[in-house]
């Protein structure tokens, strides 16, 4: 099978043709082909397929196999791999996820993509729709209990849920003990990727992600725009800003009027190669 290894700001994935490649067990092959040691190594795999709703559609699985609904990072990725293999000449395209279908701005610098403008839509921030288990229709700033300690955690879902917790100081986390205490934690039905943010001034912030399937990844591109929509809706950041994770930086806009969150972030081939599968 063909491949191209791709990320946006460390956060990899494999990227399949699914136009001529048939993957009968995606599931598997995620699981297979993101292992480090005995596959490619990856945050999960994508598939890029036909659509007859979208220029594309998007398939995501991450490294335990589980499908997942949308990945920022990854749908950047697609746009630059369809742009750059000539199969589409579009500068503005559209692609299917199970999130719904996504409006992508194609920067091209040298006949080939740079960085995407992704239009991520509406946030969801009412608590049965992301799903939390909570008697409040929203939850904002609430407490959670984790090994006996308090978080004031808010979530939002951007086609993924998110828990995100402001912290004092993101360097020196104890994210692989506490991570999946969150993504397993009986308020979240469907499992949750959690933020970890400190907040720099009100246009900066910082974070790191604890991804459910994929433990702690460099970046996440749905989690920076829940993250943002969270910090606006307590007060502490304004509606455009910057976040920076561990592997680069990606500029989120809020649109409160619109309610629409956009954004911005780079996309670059790794690699590209064959394996058998």
């Amino acid at each position: 099978m063909e491949f191209t290894k791709m990320e946006g700001c460390g956060n990899d994935y494999i990227y399949v043709n699914g136009f001529t490649n048939k993957i009968d067990n995606p599931n598997k092959l995620s699981e297979f082909i993101s292992n480090r040691h005995f596959g490619i190594g990856s945050d999960g795999l994508i598939i890029i397929n036909p659509s007859d709703k979208a220029d594309f559609r998007m398939n995501m699985y991450n490294a335990d196999g589980s499908e997942g609904k949308m990945c920022g990072n990854g749908i950047r990725c697609v746009a630059k791999y369809v742009y750059d293999n000539k199969m589409t000449d579009k500068t503005v395209i559209t692609v299917e996820t199970l999130s719904g279908i996504k409006t992508l701005v194609l920067n091209i610098e040298n006949d080939t993509v740079q960085t995407v403008r992704v239009d991520m839509g509406a946030p969801i921030t009412e608590a049965k729709e992301i799903p939390v288990i909570s008697d409040k229709k929203t939850v904002i700033d609430e407490a959670v209990l984790i090994d006996d300690k308090e978080y004031k955690i808010t979530c939002v879902s951007m086609g993924n849920p998110h828990a995100v917790i402001f912290v004092d100081d993101t360097d020196h986390l104890d994210i692989e003990h506490i991570g999946p205490q969150f993504e397993n934690h009986p308020m979240f039905p469907d499992k949750i990727n959690t933020e970890f943010i400190q907040i720099i001034d009100r246009n900066t912030i910082k974070m790191r992600v604890w991804e459910r399937g994929s433990g702690e990844t460099m970046a996440c591109g749905t989690g920076a725009c829940a993250s943002v929509v969270a910090c606006v809706l307590n007060g502490l950041t304004d509606c455009r800003v910057t976040v920076k994770l561990l592997g680069g930086d990606l500029f989120i806009e809020y649109n409160e009027e619109e309610n629409t969150v956009y954004m911005t972030g780079p996309a670059r081939v790794s690699f590209t190669g064959n394996i058998e599968v």
